[in-house]
């Protein structure tokens, strides 16, 4: 099968979608099926192959909110043949018009709705004007509609209608190069990996830093090492020290994907303590930590908490419950054997289930019923 993939941004550009099609499209090639991504040139080279997957990089005017504008992306479409768009939501621009060439050449599409549009401010009118717009239109036009979590049926206002062409598939993880690895780890450590930006201020850094001070009073020595850079780094920086924090924090910037592996292992536990439902679509880091062996603490919005909570690789704590979310924290940290136990325990789950074969395999089926 010949597939166009048509994010906004592509390897080496970091976050949930990029990472997501990146790993999906390698499936896809080992699957033996051509495909090309078409993108906004946001890193990489103009024309390259990266591990088998056409990358076309497009020059883009800006961006609105988290979507780059590629002004020639239109054109691209319309000179493109292939048996499959698959396109991806929250970044409406390049959705809205493979919608468009799926519909004037007649080539099926397919949707990966990893989460809602929503915003703050300007952009938060933006969006109200574009999910009673252009979002019917593309979730119409697709042929199908691939979530990564069974709840957000149920928590998006705006599939419910779509039930009959929905699928549920997971996000994967590459549990060979994700593994547990011998590294010198400080004591008493805690992760946090996101970008530090206004648009993923939902992954709630906030809560978590609010809690660390709470943990410190019966952890003293307690260590959260924060991975990502961002506009809102500063401001983080500045509400640490407000808090009293500057020796338990350690900003450390963007973690390259070389990096990742190791900043996982370093860790005792790794934490998401998403906010927001609407934007918050699965958590692939939460996988990465999993595959690494390490204990996991989210909140009860995340896609794969369930799993979570069932095989007993972390815990689960309600959103913006800044003393739910130290108590587990303490909890983990003081019991050792826990910890393994869970650490172990998510090992498992994602080779079980998670892995990136598994999941092309799964999204094969479902370009094949189309």
């Amino acid at each position: 099968m010949k597939i166009l993939q048509t994010p906004a941004r592509f390897h080496p550009s970091v976050g949930g979608v990029e990472n997501y099609v990146y790993n999906l499209s390698r499936g896809l090639v080992n699957l033996g099926h051509e495909v090309t991504v078409l993108c906004a040139d946001a890193g990489g080279n103009a024309g390259d192959v990266v591990e088998g997957v056409k990358v076309k990089r497009l020059g883009y005017v800006g961006k609105i909110a988290n979507t780059n504008i590629t002004l020639n992306l239109p054109l691209e479409l319309l000179k493109s043949n292939f048996d499959v768009i698959h396109t991806h939501l929250p970044t409406p621009w390049s959705a809205d018009w493979s919608a468009l060439a799926s519909k004037m050449k007649d080539t099926p599409l397919v949707l990966t709705y990893h989460n809602d549009i929503i915003g703050s401010g300007i952009s938060s009118h933006i969006a109200g004007v574009y999910n009673k717009s252009m979002l019917g239109f593309v979730l119409g036009r697709a042929e199908k509609i691939i979530i990564t979590q069974p709840h957000y049926m149920e928590s998006s206002p705006h599939l419910g209608r779509y039930k009959d062409k929905i699928t549920v598939i997971p996000n994967g993880v590459d549990s060979k190069r994700f593994k547990p690895i011998e590294v010198d780890k400080p004591g008493n450590t805690l992760s946090f990996l996101s970008i530090l930006d206004q648009y993923h201020e939902y992954k709630g850094l906030n809560y978590l830093l609010k809690a660390l001070k709470m943990v410190r009073e019966e952890i003293p020595d307690i260590k959260l090492r924060v991975g990502g850079g961002g506009e809102l780094i500063d401001s983080y920086r500045e509400m640490a020290a407000s808090l009293g924090l500057n020796d338990n924090v350690e900003f450390l910037g963007f973690i390259s994907e070389e990096n990742l592996v190791e900043f996982y292992n370093k860790s005792d536990i790794f934490l998401l303590p998403s906010i927001s439902p609407a934007q918050e679509g699965f958590g692939i880091v939460l996988l990465e930590a999993l595959a690494c062996g390490k204990p996991v603490i989210a909140t009860n919005i995340v896609g794969i908490a369930d799993e979570i909570e069932g095989s007993n690789a972390g815990e689960i704590v309600k959103a913006k419950d800044e003393k739910s979310l130290a108590g587990a924290i303490i909890r983990i940290m003081q019991d050792k054997e826990l910890a393994g136990r869970m650490g172990g325990n998510g090992r498992r789950l994602v080779e079980e289930k998670y892995g990136w074969m598994k999941i092309a395999k799964m999204v094969e089926e479902v370009y094949r019923s189309i």
